[in-house]
């Protein structure tokens, strides 16, 4: 079911899907007529692709009412721990504006302001992610956005999930809209008669999704690509092979894409663990999609020692990191590359993507090694301040006179000129 391999065996990148010319056409036809078509180009859309033929597009009161009415009073309790927590773990994020004064009187500072309209995609029609919705939301709600519209496709009736719904309404969404797929981020981007145009797109979807996402960035901003989910376990003679064994399935089971990888210096671990993945295997609902990924995505690696473990795991900056270890604070600070940490048996994999509090919106592929989680930094941006004083531009003019007219910007040299040269006459400046 899954190959046994030397680290050099494992590859550093998989070749994930970017969709094809057709596909990348496709989205082009769907953002130009849904930019020029708004409400109609979505009615339409929805009723080809969704199957629902909607009268208007935004989810209303009572439909959010009615779904409070669905969901259980017990799932409703721990939907609302998780988002407290994960709500407490975003506010430790927040950063605020700072100015800092100079003894020449100049002071220079940074104002942090948060984006007005943000736009979150919920992938939906028979699935429902309430926890997307959640760690989508709440960084944007605690960085301060005032308007945050969801987008999310109905079912065949024109339904949202109620769980969806309910996470909704208890993550701050201000509003939500029926329509999905590359049409909605369209309606994001550009705006139509229903939904104005938001400042940032953020959300996982399908290749149609991620296309129309990466073709729209520039006129909005977007939080990132992400691909198939993955896991890297690493783990020693210490490790319960069950456990590592349920916690690789906990992501092979997403997609036939998705990568579940193990990585240990004990040959007899790598062994039982690949005995319980079959085992187990057995036994799940989604049993032929973690197969599959098993198959052909994943791996166990067994390495001469724990610094090639890391060594290795760094090398694959994977999207997810288990230190199923004896001391795995003693081996953290080794770790490079990874978009979340779990650390000891206790913390599988499934606590970051529901409860425990950090996002669960990760960077995969290896993209680790550059970017980061959801933050409450993706809601806000930053202006630079600068209020020079007096002395200090006199004092300081003959520097960037001389670096302007370095590159050939002579007006940009002049700028300063003007200034100096009404000291130097001795003449009252402003």
């Amino acid at each position: 079911m899954i190959a046994i391999v030397k680290p050099g065996e494992l590859s550093t990148r998989r070749s994930v899907d970017k969709g094809t010319e057709q596909q990348r056409q496709t989205v082009r036809t769907i953002l130009n007529e849904v930019r020029n078509g708004g409400d109609g180009a979505l009615l339409a859309y929805t009723r080809r692709f969704d199957g629902a033929d909607l009268t208007r597009l935004d989810v209303t009161e009572e439909e959010i009412a009615a779904a409070y009415r669905e969901v259980t009073e017990e799932w409703l309790a721990s939907l609302r721990e998780a988002a407290e927590r994960i709500r407490r773990y975003h506010e430790r994020q927040r950063q605020t504006s700072w100015f800092h004064p100079e003894s020449d009187g100049t002071i220079l500072g940074q104002l942090i302001r948060p984006l007005a309209r943000v736009g979150i995609y919920v992938p939906g029609g028979r699935a429902a992610y309430p926890s997307s919705v959640l760690m989508n939301a709440i960084p944007a709600q605690v960085a301060g956005v005032e308007e945050i519209a969801m987008i999310t496709p109905p079912d065949r009736d024109g339904r949202i999930p109620a769980t969806t719904l309910v996470a909704a309404k208890e993550a701050g969404v201000t509003e939500i809209w029926k329509v999905g797929g590359a049409q909605a981020v369209a309606a994001l981007a550009y705006g139509t008669e229903s939904i104005r145009p938001v400042d940032k797109i953020v959300g996982p979807g399908n290749i149609y999704v991620a296309i129309a996402k990466q073709m729209v960035f520039g006129d909005v901003d977007i939080d990132m690509i992400a691909g198939p989910s993955e896991i890297v376990v690493v783990a020693d003679e210490t490790a319960d092979p069950e456990w590592v064994a349920a916690d690789l399935l906990s992501q092979a089971e997403h997609d036939p894409m998705a990568s579940a990888v193990l990585i240990t210096p004990s040959p007899a671990l790598a062994e039982r663990v690949a005995q319980a993945l079959v085992q187990q295997c057995e036994r799940l609902e989604r049993r032929e999609i973690a197969a599959q990924s098993l198959r052909e995505q994943g791996a166990i690696c067994v390495t001469s020692d724990m610094e090639e473990a890391i060594s290795t795991a760094n090398r694959l900056a994977p999207e997810h990191l288990e230190l199923m270890v004896k001391q795995p604070w003693d081996w953290i600070g080794k770790v490079k590359n990874a978009g979340a940490i779990f650390l000891g048996p206790y913390s599988p994999e499934p606590v970051g993507d529901y409860f425990a509090g950090p996002n669960h919106v990760l960077p995969t592929n290896g993209t680790a090694r550059f970017s980061s989680p959801l933050s409450v930094d993706d809601f806000v941006k930053k202006s630079s301040v600068i209020a020079y004083s007096r002395e200090a531009l006199f004092r300081d003019g003959s520097h960037v006179v001389r670096l302007a007219e370095g590159e050939g910007l002579g007006a940009h040299a002049a700028s300063i000129r003007v200034r100096l040269e009404r000291k130097e006459k001795g003449e009252n400046d402003a």
